[in-house]
């Protein structure tokens, strides 16, 4: 496939069902926790999307939590557009909603680390802080 433009944008109300629709693939993968309908709606201030021909082919969303973390969720892009850094624009663009609401860190669960360090997040944070994990159940 030849380089194409990409549009990366702030989310829209019109965007909620086309996106329910793109990440539910991934949700069936197990990549990508399922949204309803209502977390979608309450993304959407801080969510982005990828957009070719004005299809959605990626999205990203920023879950603010306080004024001291954020963490970046439903990363997801079109298998067929990957490896030309509209995931690194995704994430990017949520860093900078964060830097816009003077968020102090932002954080990502993942299971591609690659990725993430890629884009400039690392295991610790100045003062060695770590995140650790504790699974209460084996399905989400």
């Amino acid at each position: 496939m030849e380089d194409v433009a990409i549009i990366v944008r702030a989310a829209e109300t019109a965007d909620i069902e086309p996106l329910a629709e793109f990440i539910e693939p991934f949700v069936l993968q197990g990549r990508l926790l399922g949204r309803t309908m209502e977390e979608l709606e309450q993304l959407l201030p801080h969510a982005f999307v990828a957009l070719h021909d004005g299809q959605i082919v990626g999205c990203a969303a920023l879950e603010i939590y306080s004024k001291k973390l954020a963490e970046v969720r439903s990363l997801a892009v079109n298998p067929e557009y990957r490896g030309r850094g509209i995931g690194k624009k995704l994430v990017q663009a949520c860093v900078d909603r964060a830097k816009e609401r003077n968020i102090f860190e932002v954080m990502a669960i993942t299971s591609t680390e690659e990725f993430f360090k890629a884009c400039g997040f690392d295991f610790t944070l100045p003062g060695e802080k770590k995140a650790l994990f504790l699974q209460t159940r084996v399905q989400h």
